[in-house]
Protein backbone atom coordinates (compact mmCIF):
# COMPACT_ATOMS: atom_id res chain seq x y z
CA UNK A 1 0.00 0.00 0.00
CA UNK A 2 1.43 3.35 -1.03
CA UNK A 3 1.41 6.16 1.50
CA UNK A 4 -0.21 9.20 -0.10
CA UNK A 5 -1.06 11.64 2.68
CA UNK A 6 0.60 13.09 5.74
CA UNK A 7 -1.98 11.40 7.97
CA UNK A 8 -1.23 8.02 6.38
CA UNK A 9 2.50 8.53 6.96
CA UNK A 10 1.94 9.47 10.61
CA UNK A 11 -0.21 6.39 11.11
CA UNK A 12 2.31 4.13 9.34
CA UNK A 13 5.06 5.46 11.64
CA UNK A 14 2.90 4.74 14.70
CA UNK A 15 2.89 8.39 15.73
CA UNK A 16 -0.83 9.13 15.60
CA UNK A 17 -3.93 7.58 14.10
CA UNK A 18 -4.81 8.85 10.62
CA UNK A 19 -7.29 11.70 10.35
CA UNK A 20 -8.93 12.96 13.48
CA UNK A 21 -8.73 16.46 14.89
CA UNK A 22 -5.92 17.22 17.30
CA UNK A 23 -3.38 15.04 15.57
CA UNK A 24 -0.02 16.38 14.55
CA UNK A 25 -1.21 16.10 10.94
CA UNK A 26 -4.23 18.36 11.53
CA UNK A 27 -3.09 21.11 9.16
CA UNK A 28 -6.04 23.37 9.97
CA UNK A 29 -5.46 23.19 13.73
CA UNK A 30 -1.68 23.64 13.54
CA UNK A 31 -2.13 26.52 11.11
CA UNK A 32 -4.63 28.13 13.48
CA UNK A 33 -2.18 27.87 16.37
CA UNK A 34 0.54 29.49 14.28
CA UNK A 35 -1.71 32.28 13.01
CA UNK A 36 -2.68 33.03 16.63
CA UNK A 37 1.01 33.17 17.58
CA UNK A 38 1.74 35.45 14.61
CA UNK A 39 -1.06 37.82 15.65
CA UNK A 40 0.49 37.94 19.14
CA UNK A 41 3.92 38.57 17.61
CA UNK A 42 5.40 35.42 19.13
CA UNK A 43 7.41 32.44 17.98
CA UNK A 44 6.63 29.07 19.61
CA UNK A 45 8.96 26.19 20.36
CA UNK A 46 8.50 22.72 18.92
CA UNK A 47 7.76 21.54 22.45
CA UNK A 48 5.15 24.25 23.01
CA UNK A 49 3.22 23.53 19.84
CA UNK A 50 3.33 19.77 20.43
CA UNK A 51 2.02 20.45 23.95
CA UNK A 52 -0.85 22.51 22.54
CA UNK A 53 -1.70 19.48 20.40
CA UNK A 54 -1.66 17.23 23.47
CA UNK A 55 1.72 15.58 22.92
CA UNK A 56 5.01 15.44 24.77
CA UNK A 57 8.09 16.36 22.75
CA UNK A 58 9.81 13.45 21.04
CA UNK A 59 12.01 13.56 17.97
CA UNK A 60 9.59 11.43 15.88
CA UNK A 61 6.73 13.76 16.80
CA UNK A 62 8.86 16.81 16.02
CA UNK A 63 9.67 15.34 12.58
CA UNK A 64 5.97 14.67 12.03
CA UNK A 65 5.23 18.28 12.97
CA UNK A 66 7.81 19.43 10.43
CA UNK A 67 5.95 17.56 7.69
CA UNK A 68 2.78 19.37 8.71
CA UNK A 69 4.65 22.70 8.67
CA UNK A 70 5.81 21.97 5.12
CA UNK A 71 2.20 21.45 4.03
CA UNK A 72 1.10 24.65 5.79
CA UNK A 73 3.79 26.72 4.09
CA UNK A 74 3.12 25.24 0.64
CA UNK A 75 -0.58 26.06 0.99
CA UNK A 76 0.19 29.55 2.33
CA UNK A 77 2.42 30.25 -0.66
CA UNK A 78 -0.40 29.30 -3.02
CA UNK A 79 -2.63 31.85 -1.26
CA UNK A 80 0.08 34.54 -1.32
CA UNK A 81 0.53 34.44 2.46
CA UNK A 82 3.85 34.57 4.33
CA UNK A 83 5.34 31.40 5.75
CA UNK A 84 4.40 30.27 9.24
CA UNK A 85 6.97 27.51 9.84
CA UNK A 86 9.55 30.19 10.64
CA UNK A 87 7.63 30.78 13.87
CA UNK A 88 8.40 27.28 15.18
CA UNK A 89 11.77 27.38 16.89
CA UNK A 90 14.15 25.46 19.11
CA UNK A 91 13.97 26.33 22.79
CA UNK A 92 17.76 26.52 23.02
CA UNK A 93 18.37 29.42 20.62
CA UNK A 94 14.87 30.40 19.40
CA UNK A 95 15.80 29.58 15.79
CA UNK A 96 14.06 27.16 13.42
CA UNK A 97 15.45 23.66 13.05
CA UNK A 98 17.58 22.17 10.29
CA UNK A 99 14.66 21.32 7.99
CA UNK A 100 13.65 24.95 7.77
CA UNK A 101 17.21 26.02 7.00
CA UNK A 102 17.61 23.50 4.19
CA UNK A 103 14.25 24.44 2.68
CA UNK A 104 12.91 27.94 3.19
CA UNK A 105 16.21 29.64 4.01
CA UNK A 106 17.96 28.23 0.96
CA UNK A 107 15.13 29.31 -1.34
CA UNK A 108 15.54 32.83 0.05
CA UNK A 109 19.24 32.82 -0.79
CA UNK A 110 20.57 32.52 2.75
CA UNK A 111 24.02 30.89 2.77
CA UNK A 112 25.22 31.57 6.32
CA UNK A 113 25.39 29.48 9.45
CA UNK A 114 22.18 28.15 11.02
CA UNK A 115 23.06 29.62 14.41
CA UNK A 116 24.40 32.91 15.71
CA UNK A 117 23.65 36.57 15.19
CA UNK A 118 23.45 36.48 11.38
CA UNK A 119 20.96 33.61 11.46
CA UNK A 120 18.92 35.31 14.20
CA UNK A 121 18.73 38.54 12.18
CA UNK A 122 17.67 36.67 9.05
CA UNK A 123 14.92 34.79 10.92
CA UNK A 124 13.77 37.92 12.77
CA UNK A 125 13.22 39.74 9.48
CA UNK A 126 11.02 36.97 8.11
CA UNK A 127 9.16 36.62 11.41
CA UNK A 128 8.47 40.37 11.52
CA UNK A 129 6.92 40.24 8.03
CA UNK A 130 4.77 37.30 9.12
CA UNK A 131 3.70 39.11 12.31
CA UNK A 132 2.82 42.27 10.37
CA UNK A 133 0.80 40.36 7.79
CA UNK A 134 -1.31 38.48 10.33
CA UNK A 135 -1.80 41.47 12.63
CA UNK A 136 -3.23 43.31 9.64
CA UNK A 137 -5.73 40.55 8.79
CA UNK A 138 -9.30 40.75 10.00
CA UNK A 139 -11.01 37.60 11.32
Amino acid sequence: MAIETLSEWLESEGIVPAGGPGTIADVKRVCGLLVAAAKRGEAVSYSEILGLLGHRFTRPKMRALCRTLDVIDREAALRGEPELAVLVVRESDRLPGQGWWTGAAETRGYKGEWTGAEAAAFVAGIQQRTFAYWRGKRA
